[in-house]
């Protein structure tokens, strides 16, 4: 269909132009050519055959067509514009990527002219000639020194050979003088020497040596009229008399000339060993005997003479022969002295007095020697100090961080356990939930003060941390309700006193409940009315486990105290005095909430 134009007439309104009807069917008609008739009437695509766009272009069915037989079809952007198709960009005859430096073709590539690679040519797996293709860049001959030619195998063996005929073989001996011979044409001789013998075989060179002549370290030769200079020599055998210096050694018997000492001085840290029977029948005098692990001697030592040590003697162990004893017995008023860390193993018998350091102990008396000095037992860790027998007595004060004691302590007449830095606490604290207790009647001479625990938040009582204590109700602001659980009631006498310190603000309120609906309480508190004098009390009933305070009519004014005695299992006493602000009437704190 071609397109239809409406006649508007020559001028405005003269009635030659085409009605509105006629006007809009030609509209809606060329829309129906633009848009389709069909169900994809929002495509803006032609589905006809016959070309519509300019001169023999079209499209139809989603493709780019033309009319013309054997036509081309071609897209050719402005200036310097770039065909874009996806991430694909085709500019001129170059094809390049705009998202990626990779072009993938996911399928065979066929070139059927020449093609060239300006850049690196890699294969993910093998790179496969035709047969009968060839590669141009290959060198055939040459071997330059092209790092990017192809040699071929002719042009390899080419090469080696042309190498191995050029090339000599350079060759030095010990006067330096240096030599070379042709590899292809030449021969290197090997030739021996004073003593010294040539032979080839199997591709190997064999110098041997005449022993009758050179000296080796392994045949049985006689050295006559040779001079040894610096030697080392090894397991050495000589017969008759040796002499080394000023030292003679013949048969069993090391001497020296007239009046020499005779010195065994080794390196260093090393010993002595002697490893048999050694007998001293004149006097042994030394400066200094020292060993650094034991001394041992697998014979016997015999002395005939005086052993003299003028030095030391350091050994780790000194033992005699059965039953034998050791005596350290210093001359004159000389004494025993031993330095360093001592250890003892077995019985240790002191007669008369002994002296450690400033210790003294004599008889059956410890004591200390230096003025004022006192005596440290001090164990290692969670050791104890354990004194035996059925009493300790201690004579004057015991001061001491911490005194473990199994069974008893017992004070004499008039005793006391006295705090020894003035105006200190004297603390008697148990471990754990133990309890401090007398079997009989306690006197105070002095006052009584009560520790103090201010409750801030909702918390569980217990006898370890609250009985006998002042117990404040502070919750900070009075804004927050509290909940304070009373432990299990035994029948212990404990005494939990509650004070309002914070009155409780709004709606909110202190509680003062059972642990369970077991334990009950037991007794009254009362109430005085601020609009009068009038005082009411008000008693729990058999149930009553729960105990409100709200600052209004059930009491909580600072200053109110509430008190509760543990007096029999599951049982406490409650008593109390509370005041209610004017203009409220008392009413009762007991409920029965937990059970």
């Amino acid at each position: 269909m071609a397109r239809q134009t409406i006649n508007i007439g020559t001028t405005a309104n003269d009635g030659t132009g085409d009605p509105l009807r006629t006007a809009f069917d030609k509209i809606n008609d060329n829309f129906v050519e633009l848009y389709g008739g069909d169900d994809d009437a929002n495509t803006i695509l032609e589905h006809d055959t016959a070309p519509k766009l300019a001169a023999n272009l079209d499209v139809n069915d989603f493709q780019i067509t033309t009319d013309k037989t054997n036509g081309n079809v071609n897209i050719q952007p402005n200036g310097t514009g770039n065909v874009s198709i996806s991430a694909i960009q085709i500019k001129g005859t170059s094809i390049s990527s705009s998202d990626s430096t990779i072009i993938n073709v996911n399928d065979g590539l066929v070139v059927d002219g020449t093609a060239t690679v300006s850049g690196a040519l890699t294969s993910s797996t093998s790179l496969t000639l035709a047969t009968g293709a060839t590669v141009t860049g290959i060198d055939n001959g040459s071997l330059g020194s092209s790092a990017t030619l192809l040699a071929t195998q002719g042009a390899i063996k080419t090469y080696v050979d042309a190498q191995v005929t050029a090339q000599d073989l350079d060759f030095s001996a010990d006067d330096s003088t240096v030599l070379s011979i042709d590899l292809d044409s030449e021969t290197l001789h090997f030739a021996g020497g004073t003593g010294i013998s040539t032979s080839v075989s199997n591709n190997t060179v064999t110098h041997a040596i005449d022993t009758g002549t050179v000296v080796t370290l392994t045949d049985s030769q006689t050295l006559t009229n040779k001079v040894l200079t610096s030697p080392t020599i090894n397991v050495a055998s000589m017969t008759g008399t040796v002499t080394i210096d000023n030292i003679t050694i013949n048969d069993s018997e090391i001497a020296t000339s007239s009046n020499a000492i005779l010195s065994l001085n080794p390196g260093g840290s090393g010993t002595i060993s002697l490893h048999a029977s050694t007998e001293v029948t004149g006097t042994l005098t030394t400066d200094d005997i020292t060993t650094d692990g034991n001394q041992t001697i697998t014979g016997n030592l015999t002395t005939g003479g005086t052993l003299t040590v003028q030095g030391s003697i350091v050994a780790d162990t000194f033992t005699t022969n059965s039953n034998g004893d050791i005596t350290l017995d210093p001359a004159g008023t000389g004494t025993i002295v031993l330095t360093g860390n001592v250890t003892h193993a077995g019985t240790q018998t002191t007669t008369g007095e002994l002296n450690v350091d400033n210790i003294n102990v004599n008889g059956n008396t410890i004591s200390s020697t230096n003025s004022n000095g006192g005596i440290n037992i001090t164990p290692n860790g969670t050791g104890l100090i354990t004194l035996g027998g059925n009493y300790v007595a201690v004579t004057n004060e015991l001061s001491a961080n911490d005194v473990a004691i199994g069974s008893e302590l017992l004070l004499g007449t008039g005793a006391k356990i006295i705090q020894v830095t003035t105006n200190e606490d004297l603390v008697l604290q148990t471990n754990g939930t133990g309890a401090v207790t007398t079997s009989a009647q306690l006197t105070l001479t002095g006052s009584f003060k009560k520790a103090i625990h201010t409750f801030t938040a909702t918390d569980s009582v217990t006898e370890a941390e609250h009985a006998g204590r002042t117990l404040l109700l502070g919750e900070v602001g009075g804004n927050a309700n509290v909940v304070l659980t009373m432990p299990d009631a035994t029948g212990s006498g404990n005494v939990y006193e509650f004070i309002v310190s914070v009155a409780m603000g709004g709606s909110t309120t202190y509680k003062i409940q059972a642990p369970d609906a077991n334990n009950t309480f037991s007794g009254m508190i009362q109430y005085l009315d601020e609009d009068g004098t009038a005082v009411t009390a008000f008693p729990t009933v058999a149930a009553s486990d729960t105990i409100t305070l709200n600052s209004g009519t059930q009491g909580g004014l600072v200053g109110d105290t509430v008190t509760l005695i543990d007096i029999a299992a599951d049982k406490y006493a409650v008593k109390g005095q509370m005041r209610v602000s004017a203009g409220a009437n008392p009413a009762t704190p007991f409920t029965a909430a937990v059970s």
